[in-house]
């Protein structure tokens, strides 16, 4: 059986931030495709849950898309069907 493709945004201990697509999110390394790193959120979305609710907004910095493997993982994230639009949509300002 395979697993479907779901988004989450993941943090690891390097501090890192990103959203992506993941079929398999347990242990310590997962693999993201399409995967974007937010260089900055800004306080209205009151912390990084909020990007996995709302999305990143207009003043936050994201990074283009690219497959990536993230090692030493603190928090796997479900992201919500709005953030989804907004993760895709996201320009770098």
């Amino acid at each position: 059986m395979t697993k479907e493709e779901r988004p989450v945004i993941v943090t690891t201990s390097y501090r890192g931030v990103f959203f992506g697509y993941a079929t398999e999110t347990d242990g310590e390394t997962i693999f993201l495709k399409r995967a974007r790193l937010c260089v900055y959120w800004s306080a209205d979305l009151r912390g990084f849950m909020g990007l996995a609710t709302h999305g990143p907004g207009s003043n936050c910095k994201i990074g283009p898309a690219a497959d990536i493997t993230l090692r030493s993982i603190t928090a796997v994230i479900e992201v919500s069907p709005e953030a989804v639009r907004r993760w895709e949509n996201a320009p770098w300002k």
